[in-house]
């Protein structure tokens, strides 16, 4: 189902043509890379079998002039638009006043009103080349696909990326750990458990990685079993996820400022800082507390940068007001060693209790619920640890995808749900994979848009994919109990872009969502949704609708304007409801 587009310019009519071949695809085995066993299997000249002319034109509209999408399909955006993010948008957030650069909200999520976006599509770079398949993709990526070459020049020195001919090399390292990820993960492993393990033996499940950079760490995590969910600002640095995404890494555009995470309370064994350029002890620690709001009890704060080693400058200051915030918060420090301290967060109920009393110490009001954090100021507070007896013991992975999580009985979900739903995405996983018709490492990057309770990323679990669970902020909070179950993922609102870039997913999944965005008052169409759809999933990628049948006929009315390949399928449906699935795959096309 492959094509290729291009657009040629009549510069004499100002009309824009758009070409599309219909392509038999052919691959050639092109040697293996620099010494390594693996082989990339590079795309041949494309031979046509046949043409279309297609009327779509290369013009910037904006959603306030285009009422609905135009019959003879969705115009292509102008090519430097190429990788634009739109709530990271640095022309439109040069135009917002009262910003607090102190507190990076200049970083923040910052999206322009819906009719000032472009409603257009957002074309690849010319010389875009489908991705580079995982396992290979996590030391090699194609140049072209993310043609920036800052963080080379500044970071090559630590080992984060180099170039190699056409490609991007990613040798492991960090900023911290030039030498390689894999000797620094063994050496936070011996510091934990005073040489007696490895991380996972210190019960790390997730981590958070604050100020990611291209993700290495992350990367060489997952041999551990080890699943991270790794951000980064868009800023000086500005490629670091696009890099990270590229990679078959999964990483998000985020930052720590005058905003709480989109991730629940009490979700991840360890938050990870690598010269992350955060100043954690300003503003009255209030990072620091909301670090200490992701963490589980018995959770880790790992830190590899200056103020834990260097004596010069305005480091040992910086220590000492670290050292009086953490212990203000009842942390413990177990381990100072070479460039890195690590925390110990006991969850001391009882300690945090008294700290209050000793006005060492501000407990959030009862009322704060910690769990829904999206578009949540930051609070200068520290939530309380629950009772022992209420905290959930979870198993290690894989036994934890299974396990029932307590926290969705706060929601009137029952333990029998959980199961018939678990049961329900192991068969519809392995039916969607034959319809797709895709082999297994065709797909790496996987986002589901609604995700409900996480079965269709734990039926995932054994694929080589990552996915990115998403529950929307007016649905049922069961991102708590995803993470529960050993899973990542975010709170987003589709009526918004999300903040990632452009071609960053390979299959995109939206189970009942458009039925819950249906009449909700916010503003947006399906039209919306979807093109935000087609900005994020990568040429070819493909993008899975299962809902009411209303919605399948609009959406499979519309896939061919945005310059998708659509199928209808009937199949099982929930609480045998009759839904339709609708499977799009979106075509390779490029703007010359």
């Amino acid at each position: 189902m492959g094509f290729s587009l291009s657009s040629i310019l009549d510069v004499q009519s100002g009309k824009v043509v758009v070409l599309a071949f219909i392509l038999m695809i052919a691959t050639f085995f092109a040697g293996t890379l620099f010494g390594t066993k693996h082989a990339i299997y590079m795309q041949a000249p494309l031979v046509s079998t046949g043409k279309q002319w297609l009327s779509n034109k290369v013009v910037l509209n904006f959603r306030a002039d285009v009422r609905k999408t135009p019959v003879e399909g969705m115009n292509v955006c102008p090519l430097n638009y190429t990788e634009y993010v739109p709530c990271h948008d640095l022309k439109y957030i040069s135009t917002l006043k009262n910003l607090n650069y102190s507190r990076r909200e200049n970083f923040e999520r910052n999206c322009p009103p819906l009719e000032e976006q472009p409603f257009c599509l957002i074309p690849p770079p010319k010389e875009y080349k489908i991705p580079i398949k995982w396992p290979i993709s996590k030391d090699y990526v194609w140049r072209s696909n993310v043609n920036h070459s800052h963080l080379a020049e500044v970071k090559g020195g630590q080992n984060w990326v180099h170039e190699q001919g056409k490609l991007w090399w990613f040798p492991g390292g960090g900023t911290h750990f030039k030498h390689g990820a894999s000797e620094y993960i063994h050496r936070l492993g011996n510091m934990i458990t005073n040489g007696t393990g490895d991380l996972r033996a210190a019960g790390v499940v997730q981590v958070l990685d604050v100020g990611c950079g291209v993700a290495s760490f992350s990367a060489y995590l997952l041999p551990l079993g080890i699943q991270t969910m790794s951000f980064a600002p868009k800023d000086g640095h500005e490629n670091q996820i696009q890099f990270a995404l590229e990679r078959g890494i999964g990483a998000m555009i985020a930052v720590l400022g005058t905003t709480q995470l989109p991730y629940p309370s009490n979700s991840f064994e360890m938050v990870h800082c690598s010269r992350c350029r955060v100043d954690w002890h300003e503003n009255d620690g209030i990072l620091l507390k909301e670090v200490d709001r992701l963490l589980r009890a018995s959770g880790y704060f790992v830190y590899s940068a200056p103020p834990a080693y260097r004596k010069d400058k305005d480091y040992p200051h910086q220590w000492e007001k670290l050292m009086n915030l953490t212990a203000s918060m009842c942390w413990n420090i177990i381990a100072r060693q070479v460039q890195t301290a690590i925390w110990f967060k006991p969850g001391d109920r009882a300690c945090q209790l008294e700290k209050e009393k000793s006005k060492s110490l501000v407990l959030c009001d009862q009322a704060h619920d910690p769990e829904q954090s999206w578009k949540k100021p930051l609070q200068n507070c520290l939530t309380l640890s629950p009772e022992a007896e209420n905290i959930q013991q979870l198993p290690p992975l894989p036994e934890r995808l299974s396990i029932f999580p307590k926290r969705l009985e706060k929601i009137g979900i029952t333990a029998e749900n959980f199961s018939a739903d678990t049961a329900f995405w192991q068969r519809q996983v392995s039916e969607y994979w034959k319809l797709m018709n895709v082999s297994k490492d065709d797909i790496r990057n996987v986002m589901d848009m609604n995700s409900f309770y996480g079965g269709f990323a734990a039926a995932l679990s054994t694929k080589p994919v990552w996915v990115m669970n998403i529950i929307p902020p007016s649905s049922r909070n069961t991102l708590p109990a995803i993470y529960d179950r050993g899973l990542i993922g975010s709170f987003h609102d589709w009526c918004e872009p999300f903040s990632t870039y452009p071609r960053t997913y390979d299959l995109i999944h939206a189970f009942r969502l458009f039925s819950h965005y249906r009449g909700n008052g916010r503003g947006c169409q399906i039209e919306d949704i979807i093109l935000e759809v087609d900005r994020i999933l990568r040429p070819l990628g493909f993008f899975i609708i299962r809902d009411g049948k209303t919605i399948i006929s609009e959406v499979a009315d519309i896939a061919p304007m945005f310059l998708w390949d659509a199928k209808v399928y009937n199949l099982e449906g929930v609480g045998n409801q009759g839904e339709q699935l609708l499977i799009c795959q979106k075509k390779f096309w490029i703007t010359v």
